[in-house]
C-alpha cells in the first residue's frame, strides 16, 4: 500500500488545488515556522513531478505486482495505490 499526494481529477479541482500548494501552502509554512529559507516550495514541486494514478499504478505492475488497483480521495488529491508482490 502507498498513500500520495497525487494529481487531482478535474482541470478546476488542479487550478484551485496549484494555486493553494503553490501560492497559499508556501507562504502559511514559512509564516508558521518563520523560516524563510523556502523548503516549504519542496513539497508541493515534490507532488508536481510525481506520477499521475495511472502512470504510478503501471509502474507497480512493471515492477511485478499483481491487483494493483488504485482509490482517488478528495478528487484525487490523495491517492492509496494497493498491489500484491
Amino acid at each position: 500500500m502507498c498513500l500520495e499526494f497525487s494529481r487531482p481529477t478535474t482541470a478546476i479541482l488542479r487550478k484551485v488545488y496549484d494555486s493553494y500548494s503553490f501560492s497559499l501552502l508556501p507562504k502559511i509554512g514559512t509564516w508558521i515556522a518563520r523560516d524563510r529559507t523556502g523548503v516549504y516550495q519542496y513539497l508541493p514541486d515534490s507532488i508536481r513531478h510525481f506520477p499521475a494514478q495511472e502512470e504510478f499504478a503501471a509502474m507497480w505492475r512493471e515492477a511485478g505486482f499483481s491487483r494493483v488497483e488504485y482509490t482517488n480521495y478528495s478528487g484525487g488529491i490523495v491517492a492509496i495505490h494497493v498491489g500484491v508482490k
